[in-house]
């Protein structure tokens, strides 16, 4: 079981917002389903959330019991003190520790845990207070925050600019080659997207493996991606080509064309090989195109990422 409470407040009688509603409502309803339109996680959307003993309530309850994935999305505001960083709930009295958060979260029974924090000065989560005592991150658990300590985390066009681009990254802009988006490509996608001189997203984690938090249409299907080891039986093999791998290379084609002349088979493998380096897996051989390489009865060879690729493939990973 797959479980995720989305947090978004507003109405702060302090300073209110206007994007986190939106926000929560938006990160709900695209990690409720995957890609393909399967079922991904158990969504509950919050967002009238008025003293802190709710909001911890709600937290605490939510990382209670036992399933495979929990997903916690708070967007409102935080601010951090010398006794640590805070969470508010929108009467802006003190608020929720984030310390005390993680702290609930190691202490769950649930087996990956996910925290995703977008409000001022979330990359507060997890450090020592000065005096105080010191905070691990237990096993199994990722954390997301929209900024570092000391930041504040900007809302434009009625999103959090770090929501708006967490929720372009799981539409798609963070998936890997198999269709796969982790927290760790996540940040990735977010880091590369913000300037240097921007807000800075935070990325800590103690896994041993990334769990996906959704998967997308794959770049190139997994079973052409499976047939890697096939074509290249070690990965520092390369895969020899002639004109035969061509299909342009026919007598059917108004063109030259030379011996040996396209084969139905040899074309399905060369158009599956393009696709695979057309994502970066392959490259051929003293030409810069798999078509030279082809005509030419050139080779190609596997990229360092096709290098991992293979290895995963052949571990029975992917």
């Amino acid at each position: 079981m797959r479980k995720a409470l989305f947090i978004g407040l507003n109405d702060y009688v302090q300073n209110p917002l206007t994007g986190c509603i939106n926000d929560a409502k938006c990160m709900g309803k695209i990690l409720e389903k995957n890609g393909d339109g399967s079922p991904n996680f158990d969504v509950v959307i919050k967002y009238d959330i008025k003293t802190s003993s709710e909001l911890l309530s709600l937290i605490s309850t939510f990382f209670s019991g036992k399933c495979e994935t929990a997903l916690l999305y708070f967007a409102g505001h935080g601010y951090f003190t010398n006794i640590g960083g805070y969470i508010l709930s929108t009467d802006c009295i003190m608020g929720v520790s984030m310390n005390d958060i993680l702290t609930l979260t190691n202490q769950s029974e649930i087996t990956n845990k996910i925290i995703i924090l977008d409000c001022c000065e979330s990359g507060a989560i997890g450090i020592p207070i000065i005096g105080g005592s010191n905070i691990t991150i237990g096993d199994g658990i990722s954390i997301l925050t929209a900024c570092r300590k000391n930041e504040e985390a900007e809302e434009i066009n009625g999103h959090g600019v770090f929501t708006n681009l967490l929720i372009e990254a799981l539409k798609g802009g963070g998936a890997d080659i198999g269709g796969y988006i982790t927290p760790g490509s996540i940040y990735s996608y977010i880091d590369q997207a913000l300037g240097a001189h921007s807000q800075r997203p935070v990325f800590k984690t103690n896994i041993t493996s990334f769990t996906p938090l959704r998967s997308v249409k794959p770049q190139v299907h997994p079973d052409i991606l499976r047939e890697i080891i096939k074509y290249f039986p070690a990965p520092t093999d390369e895969y020899k080509l002639d004109p035969s791998y061509e299909d342009t290379n026919s007598i059917t084609v108004e063109h030259e064309v030379i011996e040996p002349y396209a084969n139905t088979l040899n074309v399905q493998i060369f158009k599956n090989l393009q696709k695979l380096q057309s994502v970066g897996l392959i490259v051929p051989v003293s030409e810069d195109y798999m078509y030279f390489a082809a005509m030419k009865s050139k080779s190609c060879k596997l990229t360092a990422l096709g290098h991992h690729y293979w290895r995963l493939v052949n571990n029975n990973r992917f």
